[in-house]
């Protein structure tokens, strides 16, 4: 049930039409005043604020928070009646909590971020594992580094099974496709839980990673269309916390993997298990009403000459090249850190899973809150190659370091990533209109991996000639170094921007 705040009474010297005509002229809309008269004179008010929104999945965690920005902004609403009645200036508003939303949300459009926040959160974790246990699996399997440089680049190939599911978000609606990759990750983890050899693993992988990417792809989208204007932003920051926490949960199951040469099946099999959430999220998700919309309008949607035809297209090639640019060091980086820390710093999977939780988690949950903050009021532009410059920089230090080195530069550089990876995000969707979203995303996707794959087989083949993993992945720094300078400038800033003004359909 939804929490409902206890009333603000207040007591006046002023009559009761006196306090409704400064209500009229001061008080937000959405909180709720009653007035009586007082014996003797003045009046007697009561304020309330809506009830609070009931979050499925996520109301454990952001009730209290929302709860508590309700009641500091009644209480500024009663300052802001007293002022009036009193004729003094009317007190600023209280600095808001940058996981409070900026603006309100309407139930359906908080209902659907939650839900897909919820699926992205499984569907990140289940993602995450081929990454975080690549070395317990290679060593089961008796493949060396080479081998799962390969492996890892093979397994972005699955970028054709994602471009086609992102695709068909055009076609087949944003809804439909979550729900059908979302099971598609749960079963293709199963194969890998059960895989004989490393070819089959790889296999599986290659699928995982299709849907996975398809998801995260589909999600942005879904909650940048359901979200008010002035806070897709925030949506798709909630929606990296999200994504976070499942990458996070990954981690935190790491240690199993010391307990035995093939107990690294264990977290494979877990997140296969996840597919029992599938009839709850099918009945909490609801299609995007934009898409809603334009579906009943017209049948003209998806077509991919439209992502290359008059402004979009030059869009689209600025995009792809930051896409292809900041992957290139991005997945290395990503995929490879473990194994740079076992081998060349000594770590266990015990230990790399504290260093993850250190440096990664509270300053990963930092820069993803400030993300969303700062690409809603300096804009995205500014914020993306600042954080890019900054985060590409820093974790090229992590790889070349050493001791404290490791611990500094990887907790500044994943607070400098998040806004980074925040902006593009929003790029991403923002730039395209709603009947080619999904497969302009597709077609981006297919950059990002491309620049993926590069990256990994430079890595893992460059190692022995320039001095090892450290220096070759960070050579593949000069990407997104590139793309800070040379591409993010061009494109236009969506910050202050409707979404149907930035992106017009043109059907």
């Amino acid at each position: 049930m939804p929490h409902v705040s206890r009333p603000l009474l207040l007591d006046v010297d002023a009559s009761p039409q006196e306090v409704r005509a400064a209500a009229t002229k001061v008080l937000d809309p959405t909180f709720h005043i009653t007035i009586e008269p007082r014996d003797g004179s003045g009046a007697r008010i009561a304020l309330e604020a809506e009830s609070e929104v009931a979050l499925p999945y996520f109301q454990w965690f952001m009730g209290p928070i929302l709860r508590r920005a309700q009641n500091r902004m009644l209480r500024h609403q009663a300052d802001r009646l007293r002022a009036a009645l009193e004729g003094r200036p009317l007190p600023a508003p209280p600095r808001r909590f940058p996981l409070v939303p900026p603006m309100t949300f309407p139930p359906e459009a908080a209902g659907l971020l939650a839900t897909v926040a919820a699926i992205a959160a499984v569907a990140s974790f289940g993602g995450a594992l081929f990454g975080q246990t690549a070395d317990p699996v290679t060593e089961a399997f008796g493949e060396d580094t080479e081998s799962l440089g390969v492996a890892l680049a093979v397994s972005r190939g699955g970028v054709l099974v994602s471009l086609v599911a992102a695709a068909l978000a055009d076609r087949q609606g944003r809804r439909r496709m979550l729900l059908m990759c979302f099971g598609g990750v749960c079963i293709t983890n199963a194969v890998s839980a059960l895989a004989p050899g490393f070819v089959v693993f790889t296999g599986a992988q290659l699928l995982t990673r299709a849907f996975v990417n398809a998801i995260l792809v589909i999600a942005a989208i879904a909650v940048v269309e359901e979200a008010p204007e002035g806070a897709r932003a925030y949506s798709l920051a909630m929606l990296a916390l999200a994504a976070g926490a499942g990458f996070a949960v990954a981690v935190v199951f790491l240690p199993l993997s010391d307990i035995g040469t093939q107990s690294w099946r264990i977290v494979f099999a877990i997140s296969a298990l996840t597919i029992v959430f599938l009839p709850r999220l099918a009945s909490s998700l609801a299609e995007t009403r934009r898409y809603t919309d334009l579906a009943t309008r017209t049948l003209a949607r998806g077509r991919v000459g439209e992502v290359f035809a008059n402004l979009y297209g030059w869009r689209f090639v600025l995009l792809g090249a930051a896409a292809f640019l900041t992957n290139l060091f991005s997945a290395p980086s990503a995929q490879l850190t473990n194994r740079f820390l076992t081998d060349e710093h000594g770590f266990s999977n015990t230990g790399i899973a504290i260093f993850r939780a250190v440096t990664n988690g509270l300053p990963g949950f930092l820069g993803i809150v400030l993300a969303g903050w700062l690409a809603e009021r300096r804009g995205r532009r500014p914020v993306g190659i600042i954080g890019l410059a900054l985060a590409t920089g820093l974790q090229m230090t992590f790889f070349l370091g050493d001791g404290l080195t490791l611990w500094v530069a990887s907790t500044f550089a994943i607070v400098a990533a998040a806004c980074a990876a925040i902006v593009l995000g929003a790029f991403d969707t923002e730039l395209f209109p709603t009947e080619v979203r999904g497969t302009s995303n597709a077609l981006l996707l297919i950059c990002s991996v491309a620049g993926a794959a590069g990256g990994l087989l430079v890595a893992t083949n460059l190692d022995d000639a320039v001095g090892g993993l450290g220096p070759a992945i960070a050579i593949c720094g000069v990407g997104p170094l590139l793309a800070a300078a040379l591409v993010l400038p061009w494109l236009p800033e969506p910050a202050t921007r409707t979404l149907d003004e930035l992106s017009p359909s043109e059907v």
